[in-house]
């Protein structure tokens, strides 16, 4: 029973959900809400509305999991064969109905915030995306760049939605006509938008590194990521210019006057850049670089994983910024 449980927990990835969760928090009280709070306003998202978005989310990113899963099953058994669930200890019938459980649940929990806020953005988002994870997981994801751009695409929604949902919730109290002269709708995208683009590079990095480590099953079953069609090398130097451009933004961002932190807080976030993300950023390239086996590979994903862990938590640093 308990290994039962531990590979439904591997199947859903129990740790990228409690990440994506913490994600949809952190935008909504510690970005959200202080940038509201800098135009004097206090009318944030009521908690079960963003309890809804966030059980949306979570269980529509749940369900692409499975699906992933589903029809992953022989090239997982060459890459990953220790790893496997689907088949092994889960049926793919029973697969398939998690799939469609966890994407009805959570597409009606989506649906629901979208009739509280009254936006059709939102329902669009939680109606459209479900299906982008099925194409994705049945052929995109073994087309060459389209894979690795929608799940890119997708890493980066949860700001976006929360930036949504908040200013439909404006609109629905005060009307369009106040979004339109306050540059309050502008400050949320903007600055959600930032953790969206950063999330958008992280995961474009590591899936990038993640085709690099399964090569070989990919290889078997005819799909044209990037290190089958231009190789290992070219595809190491693509990713390493993604991290160059990852690293650029933040310091255009931060030292090139678009976020004028106090001195205090300056130092803060200076230190936290640095240490916390150009420092992993090196060694990621280190590893990318020094790459021989499947393992090592594996720690470039875990390390890109924390990266943008730590990104994430950068918004405190803002929160006190905009506070």
């Amino acid at each position: 029973m308990k290994e039962k449980v531990r590979d439904y927990w591997r199947l859903v990835r129990g740790g990228n959900l409690c990440f994506l969760t913490i994600l949809m928090w952190t935008m909504t009280y510690w970005v959200a809400r202080p940038v509201l709070r800098m135009y004097r306003f206090t009318d944030l998202i009521p908690w079960w509305v963003w309890l809804l978005l966030t059980i949306g989310t979570v269980l529509i990113a749940a369900g692409g999991y499975v699906v992933n899963d589903y029809f992953d099953v022989k090239i997982d058994r060459i890459n990953r064969p220790d790893r496997l669930v689907v088949t092994r200890t889960v049926s793919k019938d029973a697969a398939m109905r998690l799939f469609y459980v966890l994407t009805g649940l959570g597409v009606a929990s989506g649906l629901g915030a979208a009739w509280v806020l009254r936006s059709s953005s939102v329902a669009i988002v939680y109606a459209l995306v479900p299906g982008l994870l099925w194409f994705y997981s049945a052929s995109y994801k073994r087309m060459l760049i389209v894979g690795n751009l929608i799940v890119a695409f997708l890493s980066a929604l949860p700001p976006i939605v929360i930036a949504i949902a908040q200013t439909s919730w404006l609109t629905k109290i005060y009307g369009a006509d106040m979004l339109r002269y306050m540059p309050i709708g502008i400050s949320l995208y903007a600055w959600l938008g930032g953790f969206s683009l950063f999330a958008f590079l992280c995961t474009w990095i590591r899936e990038i590194v993640k085709d690099l480590e399964d090569q070989n099953g990919d290889r078997e079953l005819e799909c044209h990521t990037m290190p089958i069609v231009c190789g290992t090398m070219w595809s190491r130097v693509f990713a390493t210019l993604l991290i160059a451009v990852t690293v650029c933004l933040i310091a255009y961002l931060h030292w090139g006057g678009v976020m004028p932190f106090p001195t205090i807080w300056r130092s803060v976030a200076t230190r936290f850049i640095v240490f916390g993300l150009y420092v992993p950023m090196a060694c990621e390239l280190a590893l990318l670089w020094s790459a021989k086996i499947d393992s090592d590979y594996r720690s470039a994903q875990g390390l890109m994983k924390f990266i943008m862990f730590i990104g994430t938590l950068f918004s405190y640093v803002v929160m006190q910024y905009l506070a």
